[in-house]
């Protein structure tokens, strides 16, 4: 692991410790509501690397624990759950989490009989994922219509002029639309590509139209 993603962990931990701390502010904010919903995840930086679990509730956004931890078995959630709960002065009524099965396991022995949700984001990815495949596929095709862009670019190295500075601006046009993935599921990649390559060929046609440019 990084120093700076170290320091960035350590500094995450010393702000959670002030957060947690305040147990009086918290069961303020928790009587208000009446009731609690719970987020569980977890984080690992770099492989074969402690996992840092984040246990957040929902409704007020506030964290009830953060810990690293070297496995992710269901005793050891099983616990975080039981240690963040414990001292809650209103019912749990619910979990989201991503849907690993310790997590599941996990929440079905600390929190016997809570609703245990998928998250939306996990939700909509899995329901997204025929959709994702095509367009993957899709903009794999468009890629192989875009080859060459290198070879162009070459025709006009050293020069200043008019011409070659278009060329140049829509070589760069075309690499940042090929290297432009989104985010999936709330982004198609392939339909942003396809809309962004739309719109250079509608441009060249138009500069096409108009006889394109002269030298000087």
């Amino acid at each position: 692991m990084s120093a700076s993603r170290t320091n960035l962990l350590e500094r995450y931990d010393e702000l959670v410790a002030l957060t947690v701390a305040d147990i009086e502010r918290r069961r303020t904010v928790f009587v208000a509501q009446g009731r609690v919903i719970l987020a569980l995840d977890g984080l690992q930086p770099d492989v074969g690397h402690e996992v840092l679990w984040v246990l957040r509730e929902v409704l007020s956004g506030e964290v009830l624990l953060a810990r690293s931890l070297l496995s992710a078995t269901e005793a050891d959630l099983a616990a975080l759950l039981q240690e963040a709960t414990a001292a809650l002065p209103v019912p749990v009524v619910g979990v989201v989490s991503d849907g690993q099965h310790s997590i599941r396991n996990a929440v079905a022995k600390a929190l016997p009989g809570v609703a245990h949700q998928l998250c939306q984001f996990h939700y909509l990815r899995e329901a997204a994922k025929p959709i994702y495949e095509a367009d993957r596929h899709a903009k794999k095709e468009l890629k192989k219509c875009v080859r060459g862009i290198r070879p162009l670019e070459r025709t006009v190295e050293g020069r200043e002029d008019e011409e070659a500075h278009i060329v140049q601006g829509y070589c760069a046009a075309v690499r940042s639309a090929l290297t432009d993935d989104g985010r999936p599921p709330l982004e198609a990649s392939g339909l942003k590509l396809h809309e962004r390559l739309s719109a250079i060929a509608e441009s060249l046609e138009r500069v096409a139209e108009k006889g394109g440019c002269r030298r000087h």
